[in-house]
């Protein structure tokens, strides 16, 4: 009886020596007929914890381009099986003419040489009219770092959000402008050691704000470089945006309605 005992705990010991982290960032193709893009690029990003899996879902031709969806989901790590659905919405940019499509897949983790793959299937249904997507195969490799990474999201919940803008380190003469959904908000404004401050509204009729710093100019010390503070409820954050002629800082702002719910 003792032996058969310490068989199972060297054997339960094992299987969770070997269980499988699948938390991180996952890319890959969608196979879709009269898809919204020319190509559906899908990445998931998931956090697995013990056997449940929590995470966002992007539909996207590029980072300007793209659906994000909650995924919730679960895992098994003997069989190495990965079960998700989309849940809520969370934001879109994408054309008029476009459907969304809300996805459920069954995906298994395997590796070929030193590449992680999860292959499977997928199906879903059309957000609004609920016609069937068609089903078809999927499959990701794990990737380092997200194609968003560039582009700061922040959940919020409903709300007053504040921005202030501040010189980053030496006053050099920066002069940016703000937009906030492509609309300019300010414009010509020196950032100095005084905030630039703005106010936007998050709530279920404003679900999402792209803010948009513009730089007018590269100061004394290029590129044009900001402190941007936000407070949010009782909530703060920091964010370091850099801007140049070529390229404009942007941070978006997206409304989870079951942020509160997780305080």
């Amino acid at each position: 009886m003792i032996k058969h005992y310490f068989w199972s705990l060297l054997v339960l010991t094992s299987s969770l020596v070997k269980a499988q982290d699948l938390t991180g960032f996952w890319k890959g193709t969608l196979t879709m007929h009269q898809g919204c893009f020319p190509t559906n690029n899908l990445e998931l990003q998931l956090k697995v914890k013990g056997t449940d899996v929590t995470g966002s879902s992007y539909q996207y031709a590029d980072v300007n381009n793209y659906i994000k969806k909650k995924i919730l989901g679960t895992y098994d790590p003997v069989s190495k099986k990965i079960t998700l659905q989309e849940t809520q919405l969370l934001t879109y940019k994408i054309p008029v003419t476009c459907e969304i499509c809300i996805k459920n897949f069954t995906l298994h983790f395997n590796k070929k040489g030193e590449v992680e793959l999860l292959t499977g299937n997928w199906n879903g249904y059309i957000l609004g009219n609920g016609r069937i997507c068609p089903a078809n195969i999927v499959s990701l490799t794990r990737i380092k770092e997200s194609a968003f990474r560039d582009i700061p999201e922040i959940a919020v919940d409903t709300g007053e959000i504040r921005l202030d803008f501040y010189d980053n380190a030496v006053i050099d003469g920066d002069s940016i402008t703000i937009l906030v959904n492509k609309q300019v908000i300010l414009t010509h404004q020196r950032l100095t050691v005084k905030p630039i401050t703005s106010f936007i509204k998050v709530d279920l009729r404003n679900k999402f704000h792209e803010v948009e710093m513009v730089a007018e100019n590269l100061g004394s010390i290029p590129p044009n470089t900001a402190l941007l503070k936000i407070t949010a409820g009782k909530k703060t954050y920091e964010l370091f945006l850099t801007s140049s002629k070529e390229k404009n800082a942007v941070v978006r702002f997206i409304y989870d309605a079951d942020l509160s719910k997780s305080l």
